[in-house]
Formats: structure tokens, sequence, C-alpha cells
């Protein structure tokens, strides 16, 4: 993005997934979605940075720097940063309630709409039974998802010697059994029950690695997707709508790493 090119501006972005400190984090492409970007309100719904994988062994590069530096740019800057700590990033739940560098680390949020909505954000692992009652499990299923990413690389750098697209190996495969679409379609009900015993209008969350925008039980269901595989946010316009924003499929020629990115197409 060159300094003239305007930025897209929205009244709130939720980001969540990020798994910063991983290899599968497509942390390039957060930062090039950042730069891209202004609003009044940022939420950081959850699993930002990969306390689990870093725990195990560190991986950290100039471009997990950058998007630490230009979120921490945007919160000087006036942006209300929130941050809500998932699973991966649970060590940073010992320090609810504290700021940071403008940054508020919150268990979960209500927002306001521009049209008067109330939404609950929260990451979602509370309401994910294998998390929240059997981490040894949750953790072979993270092993088993870093395996499918692994293979994810291979096949698509053969895809771009053949010249194809990207295309994600690993979502598909979770699209192919059965108990995966079953347990998204039990956690988003899941989801948008806790809003509706609230008395909320509906539901911001991450976690499942899934993208969607939808009515479930007469609730508003949204996740904003993961930045590993899908590379999707969800932004608020200033007029209340909500939008998933696809970055991999606008920027699909890109998102092999090494190539040169394009500008960001205009909102």
């Amino acid at each position: 993005m060159n300094g003239t090119e305007a930025k897209r501006r929205y009244r709130t972005v939720f980001l969540s997934d990020l798994h910063l400190g991983t290899r599968g984090c497509r942390a390039d492409f957060v930062a090039q979605f950042l730069r891209s970007v202004e609003c009044e309100r940022l939420y950081l719904v959850g699993d930002i940075v990969d306390g689990w994988r870093l725990r195990k062994s560190w991986y950290w590069d100039a471009d997990h720097d950058e998007v630490i530096r230009l979120v921490l740019r945007m919160a000087r800057a006036g942006t209300d940063v929130t941050y809500i700590p998932g699973n991966h990033d649970e060590m940073f739940r010992a320090w609810l309630g504290l700021e940071f560098a403008g940054i508020k680390l919150a268990k979960e949020a209500v927002h306001r709409t521009a049209d008067g909505r109330r939404l609950l954000v929260i990451h979602g692992d509370e309401f994910d039974s294998v998390v929240r009652y059997a981490k040894f499990i949750a953790h072979l299923g993270d092993w088993a998802y870093d395996a499918a990413l692994a293979a994810n690389r291979w096949f698509n750098a053969a895809r771009r010697r053949l010249g194809y697209p990207y295309w994600s190996l690993s979502q598909w495969l979770k699209r192919q059994v059965k108990g995966a679409v079953a347990a998204i379609d039990r956690f988003e009900v899941a989801l948008a029950q806790e809003a509706r015993r609230r008395g909320l209008d509906g539901v911001v969350c991450g976690h499942i690695h899934h993208a969607e925008m939808r009515e479930v039980q007469g609730v508003l269901y949204m996740n904003d997707g993961d930045w590993v595989e899908s590379c999707t946010a969800l932004v608020e316009h200033a007029d209340g709508k909500f939008e998933l924003v696809d970055w991999a499929r606008e920027n699909r020629l890109s998102f092999f790493r090494g190539e040169t990115q394009p500008e960001p197409q205009a909102a």
C-alpha cells in the first residue's frame, strides 16, 4: 500500500486466531490488512499469540513484530483496542481488567453497534467441550491440525509451481469430516443460545477457524474466522452493517509467501 492509497474506514474491526508464534500464521497478510484500515474500535478476539506453540518451540519473525507494532500504533492513534484472550493465549487471562499501552484486556465484551444492537464478543472456547473438559484431547487435535497445515504448505507449494492459486487443503479436509461439520453446528448453536440467554441480539466469536455470518435461532451469529487458513476479518460499517472481509480471496495471486503483494482494492 503506498502513501497516497486511501484506507478503508470502518467503525469496528474484529480479528481472532492469528496464532502468532506459529509457522502457519499469515502475519504478513495480517500486517497488510492492518495497514489498509482505520477504525474506531478493534477487538482482538482470542488466540492472537499461540502460547501453546511457543512453549514447545520458538518461532517469531519480522512479520510477527510488524503485527504487534501496527496494533500498538493503532492504540496510540486513538483506536479503542480490546484484547479478549482465548485458550491458546490463556496466559493473558491472569491480567484481565488491566490495560497495557492502550490495549484493554477483558474476558469478554458487549459491543453496541451503530444501529443500537448489542453483541456478545467472546473467543468461544468456553463453549467447546473438548477444550473445556479434555485438554489432552484438545492438544492432540492441535498437533493433528499442525500436521494438516504442514501438508497444506507442501500441497500449495506444488500448486504454485504448476501455476495454480492458493487453495486450503486443511479447510477442505475439515469440511469432509461429518463430525467436524456437526461440531461446528453445535458450537454455533451454543453461542447463539448464550447470547439470547443474556438478552443480547447476537454474538461475535472466533476459536473454530470457520468464518460465518448467519442467523441462528433468531440470533445473529458471526465468527470472524482466522489468519492461518482463511485470512478473514469481520468489520462493521458506519451504518451498523457487517461484512466478512476475505483477505485471501481479495489477494489471491499474492497468497504465496514471497510474491509481490498487490495494493488492496477499494472497499
